[in-house]
């Protein structure tokens, strides 16, 4: 397909019966990483090559583990640097490229090829323009002449990946030290961070460890935690905590409206956190809400407390009884309304419906501007 001169691989038609040798059909039961990985990467970017287009694998060059020369059907060519690595962390990304750019020079393409690359590699990868493919069919590589454009989706998971004591953030402790760790600047020791978050070490460290290897905070051995990317840590923690999915929602409805909903909250003493789009649209330029999200202790003696009735469609208010008392913690104050803190207002629109994910992006905005505001 010709796009503005650009040739752009299919994403189905990418040839996989020709190369059966190469396809992963069983992989998914195989806990070893293949071998051969620089040949079977640099071949997942040939056989995505257009029709009429070929190519030329050297292995074993001197010059990196493998060099593809490709040329396009008018005869323009171009040159691939691919580097192998049998495992590539977030946190390993800034070497790797400062080993491979080098070998790339000013007329070649650099790609890195492993056996399984994760989403947050692929994305430093592509924000800093290197291509990528792994054997579990991610590949991303772009050529400005000739014109090219290789994009396609492989697994979400390593199926190679061994066993480790920490693999998600899902579950309270883990949401109270994601929220420890963006609430609170570093340094910050071990021991400290368990107790701020109230669980044991032992688990602190296991988190730790999976955050370093994201590369989302940064420590010294042993030593203490000494910069965190808050930022990315609550886009991480999104993958594995969800609104709707971690804590008990109800959906009511307040008949004479949010603001109506606005002033009961106003008014009432019972425990309670606004978070979603109301509580962003109180803290940050946001459009106003039209719908009330808040955590409470129990949802049905709340909505008595403010009258609200029980709605299957047309809810304007959700209750959610929360995953952890944390989303008490750190709590603001705004027009007499108490907001659950900016972090997990953050998370619970990241993993919200409709316009919540970009809502999120706009407090996360003005949480950066203000961090000194939200952050101690």
């Amino acid at each position: 397909m010709r796009e503005a001169g650009w040739h752009r691989a299919s994403l189905v038609g990418c040839l996989p019966s020709l190369l059966p040798n190469y396809r992963l059909l069983h992989v998914m039961r195989n806990r070893t990483p293949p071998g051969n990985i620089t040949e079977k990467a640099a071949r997942e970017i040939t056989s995505r090559l257009p029709r009429g287009w070929r190519s030329e694998l050297t292995l074993d060059a001197r010059r990196a583990d493998a060099v593809v020369e490709i040329w396009a059907p008018d005869g323009a060519r171009a040159k691939i640097i691919v580097e192998a690595k049998r495992l590539l962390e977030p946190k390993d990304v800034s070497s790797v490229l400062a080993q491979l750019r080098p070998l790339a020079g000013k007329d070649a393409t650099p790609v890195v090829a492993t056996p399984y690359l994760g989403s947050r590699v692929r994305e430093r990868l592509r924000e800093e323009g290197v291509g990528y493919v792994d054997l579990t069919g991610n590949v991303w590589l772009t050529l400005d002449r000739p014109g090219l454009w290789i994009e396609s989706t492989g697994a979400d998971k390593n199926p190679w990946r061994e066993e480790r004591p920490a693999r998600s953030l899902k579950g309270p402790k883990a949401g109270r030290i994601v929220r420890a760790l963006c609430d609170f600047r570093g340094p910050i020791g071990v021991r400290d961070l368990a107790a701020r978050a109230g669980t044991d070490p032992g688990y602190v460290s296991r988190v730790l460890d999976l955050l370093e290897r994201e590369d989302l905070v940064k420590k010294e051995g042993r030593g203490p935690v000494l910069a965190i990317d808050w930022r990315g840590l609550i886009g991480r923690w999104a993958r594995d905590y969800s609104l709707l999915g971690s804590n008990r929602t109800s959906s009511y409805l307040d008949p004479r409206g949010i603001e109506s909903f606005r002033a009961s909250l106003a008014r009432t003493e019972a425990r309670y956190a606004v978070t979603g789009s109301l509580g962003a649209s109180l803290l940050a330029p946001i459009a106003p809400a039209r719908l009330g999200v808040c955590f409470v202790d129990s949802a049905q003696a709340f909505a008595e407390d403010l009258s609200l009735r029980p709605a299957e469609s047309g809810a304007n208010v959700i209750l959610a009884e929360p995953f952890d008392p944390v989303v008490y913690e750190r709590t603001w104050e705004r027009e007499g309304i108490t907001l659950a803190a900016p972090t997990q207002i953050a998370a619970d629109l990241l993993t919200s419906p409709g316009r919540g994910p970009a809502e999120a992006e706009e407090l996360l905005s003005w949480m950066a501007q203000n961090e000194d505001a939200w952050r101690s």
